[in-house]
């Protein structure tokens, strides 16, 4: 039951005067919600500094400004399109002011010659003039008008103007009973000189003055509001797990290092320490929740077979989840490789079984005979039984639903969980994103493999290009061509005209790939290149994750400064997997700006992905990360990660002190953390 003190934040939208039957979609819309809580959660984007400047002399062109001056002269347009022009003047200067299509009896009305008027607009200089085209307040000093020290200037939406969602904003603020608890640390409050919790709000949206610092001060202490509250659901679904019990899968490492001993080259230091992570997780009677995440061709994949050979070794089964059926296949062929000479028994399950494959497959999982099973969803249907699950490992995390995730899990009582991404996150995002769940990090790549050379050309050299391509296929290698898009009329770079272009010009069998194949189509398409059946792959960005194809030698990638910098080195992942030499060409279309020639030169100069991720989030922003959005990360509705990051740390700390000394929450501070929770806990995906 929800806390009848929170009653008026959950009030329908249509309960603020001046919301009724026509504005009430439009503000759902553009507050993502129905409720005033909703609304006061849709904070201003800035302020504008509305205070009257001291004289014209102030003026700086490109800022928004209030002044008062005296109305000197009125000129008419000398066309139609020309501008009505009016010159105010202060005894230091002159401000021209133009109104474009202007009643000029309305005009000559608002500004009479010789009156002192107030107006506030954004001033430019036009022919060595300032001047400030409509103004957004003219007002009359004489009967004591004056604008607003400080305006909040909000995100919109059509059909609605700034002012009507600040009134909207400030009626919503009325809405907040006065004794709410509060839910932070005295102490803490002090150190970062916050504000209580409706202060900070009204401090926002109505505040009195236009103040930078307390702006800040009062986004970063809903900010920290917000962690809070996803840190302590994030706390409790730990404490949930601590209190299940799981099978506790203890073996010596004999096994391990039989498998390891079969490799043709040597673990990194960071396999090593993930292995060891793992283990001790395997080995409590809890089940794990950890997240293994590494850059492309870190070695993910051993470390999860190493983690199978584990739970196989303790008398379990295991289960490896891949989201396609071509990764799926691939994963098969890696761990079936590996383990199938050593005696282990591995079983590949996906749509293509059928009949009496599929049967006698479900049997060997049922009666124990499978020790590990390789699929994609076929493997969590309901005619799917193991006789011990007791590790599941999730390939590509954040392509998967929470949902699929758990009906996996659901194969046995408490089996332990084990995800994997390709997306290296900034570590400073890294919690933010699986705040729920053990990090290891895989931040080494093993000895020998080959370095990708990475080069920026402009794509008015195509046919250079297109003649590289020719020669790699002349030495039986293949290759990748990413287009930005399907296909659009006017633009000979989309996926589908490129195709064919290029199978005009080389001769050879061409493949193609793209978002709006059907599943079994795409995965046609990936398993004929990957065979040698098509020598080039042109395709949209449905090819940045998991595709191995060692012969693959060439990543084209076309219209290269319109991507973000992480996905561009996902993309150029896909090489680089043989013994041969392997290039990216990030083609671009010239100029290149500023921002878009950094962005390429970090990707050429790096291949380590952690640090292209810190790059791509200092150049982008978090919302831009591969994989970012799909995780969670910017659910965030308060914080901002580029400026908030340093918050999540000490409210996962808070958190987890409060629930480890009250886990029922009845104590004073405990109780009023309920409330926060009840607040800002439905912003929070459902977790696992």
């Amino acid at each position: 039951m929800r806390d009848e003190r929170l009653f008026p934040l959950f009030q329908p939208l249509d309960t603020l005067p001046g919301i009724g039957p026509k504005l009430k979609p439009v503000f759902e819309r553009l507050v993502d919600g129905d409720t005033i809580w909703d609304l006061l959660l849709h904070l201003p984007e800035r302020w504008l500094d509305r205070r009257i400047k001291p004289s014209f002399e102030a003026i700086v062109p490109g800022e928004v400004v209030t002044v008062q001056g005296e109305v000197q002269s009125y000129k008419a347009p000398y066309s139609e399109r020309a501008p009505h022009r009016i010159q105010l003047f202060d005894g230091t200067g002159f401000l021209t002011l133009t109104f474009f299509r202007a009643e000029p009896r309305w005009l000559q009305g608002q500004f009479p010659i010789g009156k002192e008027r107030i107006v506030s607009g954004l001033v430019t200089e036009y022919q060595g003039e300032r001047q400030m085209s409509h103004p957004d307040h003219v007002l009359d000093p004489a009967k004591k008008e004056r604008p607003p020290a400080v305006e909040p200037i909000y995100g919109l939406t059509a059909g609605l103007t700034n002012k009507r969602v600040h009134t909207a904003a400030t009626a919503a603020l009325e809405h907040i009973v006065d004794d709410l608890p509060e839910w932070l640390e005295e102490s803490l409050l002090q150190e970062r000189g916050w504000p209580g919790f409706k202060t900070a709000l009204t401090g926002l949206h109505a505040p009195d003055t236009y103040d930078e610092e307390s702006f800040s001060r009062c986004r970063a202490r809903l900010a920290y509001d917000e962690a809070l509250a996803r840190e302590t659901v994030f706390a409790f679904a730990r404490l949930s797990r601590a209190q299940k019990s799981a099978p506790p899968l203890v073996t010596d490492n004999t096994q391990l290092n039989k498998v390891a001993s079969t490799l043709p080259y040597k673990m990194t230091s960071a396999q090593i320490r993930a292995v060891k992570d793992i283990s001790t997780d395997l080995a409590l009677d809890h089940p794990m929740r950890r997240m293994l995440q590494g850059d492309v061709g870190a070695g993910k994949t051993l470390v999860a077979i190493l983690s199978a050979v584990k739970a196989v070794g303790a008398g379990y089964q295991a289960a490896f989840m891949a989201p396609t059926e071509v990764l799926a296949r691939q994963q098969y062929e890696s761990v079936a490789s590996l383990l199938g000479p050593l005696g282990y028994e591995v079983a590949a399950l996906t749509g293509r079984n059928k009949g009496r494959a599929r049967e006698a497959i479900l049997m060997a999982l049922a009666d124990g005979s499978v020790q590990i099973a390789v699929g994609t969803q076929a493997l969590f249907q309901e005619d799917v039984r193991f006789k011990k699950l007791g590790l599941v490992v999730v390939d590509e995390q954040h392509r998967f639903g929470v949902m699929d995730r758990m009906r996996l899990a659901g194969k046995a009582e408490a089996p332990h969980m084990l995800v994997m991404s390709a997306t290296p996150i900034p570590r400073t995002l890294a919690q933010a994103v699986h705040g729920d769940l053990d990090i290891s990090i895989l931040d080494e790549k093993p000895a020998g493999r080959q370095p990708i050379e990475t080069r920026a050309i402009a794509d008015t050299r195509m046919e250079d290009i297109v003649d590289a391509v020719g020669r790699a296929i002349a030495r039986d290698e293949r290759v990748f061509w990413v287009c930005p898009r399907v296909d659009t009329d006017d633009d000979a770079g989309s996926a589908v005209q490129r195709a064919a272009m290029l199978q005009d010009w080389l001769k050879v069998p061409i493949g193609l790939v793209h978002g709006r194949l059907r599943g079994e189509e795409k995965d046609a398409a990936l398993e004929a290149f990957r065979t040698g059946e098509t020598k080039v792959l042109v395709a949209t960005t449905v090819i940045e994750v998991g595709v191995d194809v060692p012969e693959a030698t060439i990543m084209v990638i076309e219209r290269a400064e319109g991507f973000g910098l992480a996905q561009l080195h996902q993309l150029r992942g896909r090489v680089g997997r043989g013994s041969k030499k392997s290039y990216c060409l990030l083609l671009y279309r010239p100029p290149l700006g500023e921002l878009a020639k950094e962005r390429l030169e970090t990707l050429r100069r790096s291949e380590d992905g952690f640090e292209i991720a810190e790059a791509d989030f200092r150049l982008r922003g978090p919302g831009d990360l591969l994989g970012v959005r799909q995780s969670g990360a910017v659910d965030y509705r308060i914080l901002d990660l580029a400026q908030h990051a340093d918050l999540i740390s000490v409210a996962r700390q808070d958190a987890r002190y409060t629930i480890e000394r009250d886990p029922g929450l009845t104590a004073e501070r405990g109780k009023a953390l309920s409330l926060l929770r009840e607040l800002l806990s439905p912003l929070i995906r459902e977790r696992e």
